[in-house]
């Protein structure tokens, strides 16, 4: 591996970052923001960073079979503020997005407009001094939102995920900018991500799930976990019978407050995924009731639909601020045509 060998990417003569970022701008290279110039030299040290040579492969789109050079990754990740030392993890999150079973090119070019949500998990987020708590699906962490924005520019130079192009999103939502939390694992009773999902416990990793905007919830007034988990199933339901009946990944995050009324009642992460998948699902019937009568009206009319394949489908996330009963469902983008991966960093 050297860093030292030649760049491959065009360069363009500017009189400064202003006309550098209008040279962007004008160029549809950026997604509306402004952008930090990728110099030739921030650029290697980003590559140094993640001990990557310029030309090496960390990626291949499974359809079009798209190669992604490490050169390319390092100038979106410089251009969406990135520090050199966030570079392993925006690299960890494109080799997950290329994983066949994430399903890139349709997650990226479908008119339902899914983003990657991002969840890091493992020593990493505190080295990068991630948020996972107050505020943790908006501004707050610099880490957060240029990690999450380092994979929307990737996707639209590399990838060329432009909106009315290969983007085909009817309206797509805020996280195709920036989709990228990290897990409160100091402040919680369970299991971090990664370990439930066959991880080691003492290493980082990331877990990207092709997503819908999340749903926020709120339920105040119990401290029984299932009736904490019927609001919540109500939300997935919602989802089911008003966008997609079918079945896959669903994220649910759970701030302080709730994950507090789980830990009093010894209930695992486990248990939360068991009782989900058991109560979280619709009768085809019920499309009546959303204005779908058209495809209700069939002989399987009561077909039972679960949200989940089985429990381990349903991703709990410990990550919000420390007061108010609140928590968010995060839906699927396609059900089983795009399922998370998780990937050491």
């Amino acid at each position: 591996m050297t860093t030292e060998a030649k760049l491959a990417s065009e360069i363009y003569e500017v009189d400064g970052p202003f006309e550098a970022n209008e040279l962007f701008q004008r160029n549809g290279w950026t997604d509306g923001l402004p952008i930090v110039p990728p110099t030739e030299a921030g650029v290697r040290t980003f590559l140094e960073a993640a001990r990557l040579a310029p030309g090496e492969i960390v990626g291949t789109e499974p359809v079009r079979r798209r190669r992604i050079t490490a050169e390319k990754l390092a100038i979106a990740a410089l251009m969406a503020g990135c520090l050199p030392e966030y570079m392993p993890v925006v690299v960890a999150i494109l080799k997950s997005m290329c994983e066949p079973q994430y399903g890139l090119h349709g997650s990226t070019a479908s008119t339902g407009g899914s983003a990657p949500f991002i969840i890091v998990n493992g020593p990493v987020r505190t080295a990068l001094a991630m948020n996972a708590t107050h505020n943790v699906f908006a501004n707050g962490s610099r880490a957060n939102a240029t990690i999450g924005r380092s994979v929307r520019l990737f996707l639209l130079n590399v990838l060329g995920g432009t909106p009315g192009h290969l983007d085909r999103s009817t309206l797509g939502h805020p996280g195709k900018f920036t989709f990228c939390i990290a897990e409160d694992e100091q402040d919680s009773p369970w299991l971090p991500l990664h370990v439930e999902r066959g991880l080691a416990a003492g290493g980082s990793a990331v877990t990207v799930m092709a997503a819908e905007s999340p749903h926020q919830v709120m339920n105040e007034w119990t401290h029984d976990p299932r009736e904490i988990l019927d609001t919540y199933v109500a939300a997935i339901r919602a989802n089911m019978l008003t966008y997609s009946i079918w079945e896959g990944n669903y994220a649910i995050v759970i701030p302080k407050q709730h994950r507090q009324i789980f830990a009093a009642a010894r209930w695992s992460k486990r248990d939360v995924r068991q009782y989900i998948f058991e109560t979280a699902h619709v009768l085809r019937k019920e499309w009546r009731n959303v204005g779908k009568a058209s495809v209700a009206g069939r002989k399987d009319e009561d077909r039972l639909y679960r949200a989940l394949r089985t429990p381990d489908d349903l991703l709990v996330v410990a990550a919000g601020g420390p007061a108010g009963g609140f928590g968010a469902v995060v839906p699927p983008w396609y059900g089983k045509k795009s399922l998370a991966v998780t990937m050491p960093v």
